[in-house]
């Protein structure tokens, strides 16, 4: 017993519970648009399984690609593969076998879904973190396209096929996730430049990748607030989903106008907890 819980408390950081958390909360928004979820609760059963199995599975094997540089930088050395903690071979066997039962979860249930998880797995491993990651900054387009897998695989299982509203929740995604992310490689444009990964801030600097934060927030709240629209959802959560946008935009053009460390890293945790909170009114 004692030798599983071990294991457990090494593989857990390995998985970024709190990202894959929020993926997982997208996916669930997504088919909870289209669906009850109290009348399908064996469909939502699998839906969150098949989830955090392949965005787990899909982060493993990232982290296991990317050991070499997670070892460059000081907010990742101690990881437990850079640190020597956990077997290379052992992570990547584990870390497929996650990802295939959790893309044959899907399969199962329903075969366009499957396809969508499957995509954004492949994009997500293969497209971004082994091929654009270490050449280009531009590799978040695709990391931002695979993160919006999710939800989009959400929303055509609960209607059964892909239409404008899951495409736009999909580009919704993508669209915030450059707040996300490139304010994170501003707070450790160092970490990333000892790695040798290329980054807005080093490739283009620091207005360039500002006025890129705050059009990319621009065009998530208004691409939500349209997808929310179109899902019927009622004018007083539409009202409160403005308000998160405004405090979205407020910082965005905050950076702009008065860059600082402490705005920087105030819309970097603001644009998780505002995603968030969009996925809760969106389930209900």
């Amino acid at each position: 017993m004692n030798k599983i819980k071990s294991k457990f408390r090494l593989y857990w950081p390995l998985i970024k519970s709190l990202q894959t958390a929020l993926l997982m909360v997208t996916g669930l928004a997504g088919y909870m648009s289209a669906r009850c979820p109290v009348t399908t609760r064996p469909t939502m059963l699998g839906l969150a399984l098949s989830l955090f199995l392949t965005i787990s599975g899909s982060t493993i094997l990232n982290m296991w690609y990317d050991r070499d540089i997670d070892a460059k930088m000081a907010r990742t050395a101690k990881r437990p593969l850079p640190s020597g903690k956990i077997d290379p071979t052992e992570a990547l066997r584990f870390g497929l076998i996650i990802s295939i039962i959790g893309v044959a979860i899907a399969v199962a249930m329903d075969a366009l879904y499957g396809l969508i998880i499957f995509g954004g797995l492949f994009i997500d491993v293969v497209i971004y973190t082994i091929w654009l990651k270490r050449k280009t900054a531009w590799s978040i387009v695709w990391g931002g396209i695979s993160g919006g897998m999710p939800i989009l695989a959400g929303r055509a299982l609960g209607i059964g096929t892909i239409d404008w509203i899951g495409i736009a929740l999909m580009f919704a995604i993508l669209f915030w996730i450059p707040t996300h992310i490139l304010t994170f490689s501003m707070r450790y444009r160092e970490d990333y430049k000892n790695a040798g990964v290329p980054t807005f801030p080093s490739t283009y600097g620091d207005n360039f990748t500002r006025n890129t934060i705050a059009i990319s927030s621009i065009l998530a709240a208004i691409i939500i607030g349209l997808a929310a629209y179109g899902i019927g959802t009622d004018w007083g959560f539409l009202r409160l989903m403005a308000v998160l946008s405004g405090g979205l935009l407020t910082l965005a053009i905050a950076s702009i106008i008065k860059p600082s460390e402490t705005v920087n890293f105030g819309l970097f945790k603001y644009a998780s907890l505002y995603m968030l909170s969009a996925m809760i009114l969106l389930m209900f």
